[in-house]
C-alpha cells in the first residue's frame, strides 16, 4: 500500500491486488476529514507506482446506472411484443377465462423473466408449497423494491395485485396490467377499498387467487414493518389459505427510493408452507411471524 497526497489536503490511498492479464491493480480511495468522497481503480502496467489520474478512473456509480438503463431498455423492447400478443387474444381470455386469465398471467411471466433473468439469478425455494394453479389463495410478501412485482411474476400463478391506481395509467404496462385483471387501489379512499375488498372476494370465489403486500407500501428504511389486516379478513372471509412469501435480496439490488441503479447481487423467493384459519389476528401474526424470521436468518432487518 502506497500513499500520495493531493489538492486541498486530501489523501488517496492505494492499495495493490494482482489484476488481470499481468496488470497490477490499485484501488484508489480519497479521504477527507469528513470521510470517503470518491473511489477509483488504476490499472498500470508492468508494476510502475501508480500516479495521479493520468490512469483509467471508474466511478463505483456507474456500474449500478448502466445495468439500470438495460434494465429499462430490455422491459420496454419486450413489452411492446408481448402486448401486441396480450391485445390480441384479450376477447378470447374474456370468453373463456374471464376470472383466471392464464394466457395473460403466462404473458406476464415471459415478460418479467426476459427482463430480468438476464441479469440476475433468482432462486426459488419451497416450490412445493404452492397451491395448485387452480386452487385459489391470498397470496402475501415483504415489499423490499420496484422488483418484487417482476420477481413474484415468476412463480407462474394467476394471482391479481393489488396496485395503487396511477399505475393502470402507465402506457402498455398499465394497460396490460388492466387486462390481466390486477385491482386498482386509491389510498385513503374508503370508497375505493369497499370495491377493492369486493372484487377480491369475487375474484376468489371464482377460483382465482389475489396477492397482497400487508405492509402496504415499501418501508424507507427496507425493515419488514406492520401487517395490515386486510388481507388476512379477506383469507378468513373466503376461507382459503394465506400463502407468505418472503423476498431477500430485491431491496439491496434496487433500493426503495432508487429506481435508476441496479446494484449487483442475488434474488431469493422462499415460498413457506400455507396458514390456514378463520381468526385475521393469528394469520396475521403466522404470516408475519414466518417472513421475518426468514429474513432474519438472511441478515435482514425487522421491526
Amino acid at each position: 500500500m502506497c500513499h500520495m497526497n493531493c489538492l486541498g489536503g486530501s489523501q488517496i490511498l492505494l492499495q495493490r491486488k494482482n489484476g488481470l492479464f499481468g496488470f497490477r491493480q490499485y484501488t484508489s480511495v480519497i479521504k477527507e476529514k469528513q470521510g470517503t468522497h470518491r473511489i477509483a481503480l488504476c490499472h498500470v502496467a508492468g508494476g510502475a507506482n501508480p500516479g495521479l489520474p493520468s490512469s483509467t478512473v471508474y466511478d463505483a456509480s456507474l456500474g449500478p446506472k448502466l445495468r439500470a438503463i438495460v434494465f429499462y431498455i430490455v422491459n420496454c423492447i419486450v413489452a411492446i411484443p408481448l402486448f401486441v400478443v396480450m391485445l390480441a387474444a384479450h376477447p378470447f381470455v374474456l370468453l373463456f377465462d374471464k376470472y383466471r386469465r392464464k394466457i395473460h398471467h403466462l404473458i406476464n411471466k415471459a415478460w418479467a423473466s426476459l427482463s430480468l433473468l438476464l441479469l440476475y439469478k433468482v432462486d426459488i425455494e419451497g416450490l412445493q408449497n404452492l397451491p395448485p394453479p387452480d386452487a385459489p389463495a391470498v397470496y402475501v410478501s415483504n415489499h423490499q423494491s420496484y422488483l418484487d412485482v417482476y420477481v413474484l411474476l415468476l412463480l407462474g400463478r394467476s394471482f391479481k395485485f393489488i396496485s395503487k391506481t396511477s399505475i393502470f395509467l402507465i402506457p402498455i404496462i398499465g394497460w396490460a396490467m388492466f387486462m390481466t385483471g390486477h385491482i386498482p387501489l386509491r389510498r385513503m379512499d374508503n370508497k375505493s377499498q369497499m370495491e377493492c375488498l369486493k372484487r377480491c372476494l369475487n375474484v376468489l370465489k371464482h377460483g382465482a387467487s389475489v396477492h397482497f403486500f400487508p405492509e402496504g407500501t415499501r418501508p424507507k428504511d427496507g425493515k419488514l414493518s406492520t401487517f395490515k389486516k386486510g388481507a388476512f379478513s379477506m383469507a378468513a372471509k373466503a376461507r382459503v389459505p394465506v400463502v407468505p412469501i418472503t423476498l431477500i435480496g430485491t431491496g439491496e439490488i434496487m433500493p426503495n427510493g432508487m429506481e435508476g441503479t441496479l446494484r449487483p447481487g442475488s434474488i431469493k423467493i422462499i415460498v413457506n408452507q400455507p396458514i390456514e384459519g378463520t381468526n385475521a389476528d393469528e394469520l396475521s401474526n403466522k404470516a408475519r411471524s414466518v417472513i421475518a424470521q426468514q429474513l432474519v436468518m438472511h441478515g435482514n432487518g425487522v421491526h
